[in-house]
């Protein structure tokens, strides 16, 4: 078994890899790679897509990797690979993005990604720092994890999804904000499970056990 991690360069994936590796070798999940080659995609059983910065700049530079998203998306919607999307490669699972200029997304999970804005005009953004889990829908990957656990975030825009059902959790900024979503093999979270502690270790050690 190997989970691979989606290296594009978009960010530093040495957290990401190291809090991985750690569930990895807890749960017996195999082997953990950093990789942006598409043989070794295809061949993964399990797939991580991180993303650091503005969703046009990620999703271009995924996509200036030659044949590296065709790769994702073979194993993932062809094959039913697992798939976690993390911050930004959470993002590019929606139809599009409004961050600087519109952007087409993945389109696998319905929605656009638009600048938060909080009810509250005292409340900065990006909305960054620790908050709240609420569970909207049970899942596999919220075992041990419940309403009122703390998730690390740091970020201006999120994910508004086209079917409530698609939601899977969120968290209160002067309103909902998007904070985990999913459906069939794929999931994907707001915030940064590398950075969340225990819940987000949590998180890593039931996607690398989950079988959907």
């Amino acid at each position: 078994m190997t989970t691979v991690i989606i290296d594009y360069e978009s960010g530093n994936l040495h957290s990401a890899q190291k809090a991985f590796q750690r569930m990895a070798l807890e749960t017996g999940a195999g082997e953990v790679l950093v990789t942006s080659d598409p043989d070794t995609v295809r061949r993964a059983t399990r797939i991580v897509l991180p993303g650091d910065g503005a969703f046009p700049a990620c999703r271009d530079q995924l996509y200036d990797h030659r044949g590296l998203f065709e790769a994702i998306e073979e194993a993932v919607i062809a094959q039913g690979r697992p798939f976690m999307g993390i911050c930004i490669g959470m993002q590019m699972m929606a139809t599009r993005g409004l961050e600087y200029r519109e952007t087409s997304g993945f389109d696998w999970i319905g929605g656009t990604v638009d600048r938060i804005a909080p009810s509250d005009a005292s409340l900065k953004v990006p909305h960054m720092g620790w908050n709240d889990l609420v569970i909207d829908h049970d899942h596999p990957v919220f075992s041990g994890i419940s309403t009122g656990d703390h998730a690390y975030f740091v970020h201006s825009y999120h994910f508004r999804v086209a079917d409530p059902a698609h939601l899977l959790a969120h968290v209160d900024y002067a309103g909902p904000i998007t904070a985990v979503v999913g459906r069939d093999n794929i999931v994907g979270t707001q915030f940064h499970p590398e950075k969340s502690q225990s819940t987000g270790l949590r998180m890593i050690s039931n996607f690398l056990t989950w079988a959907p």
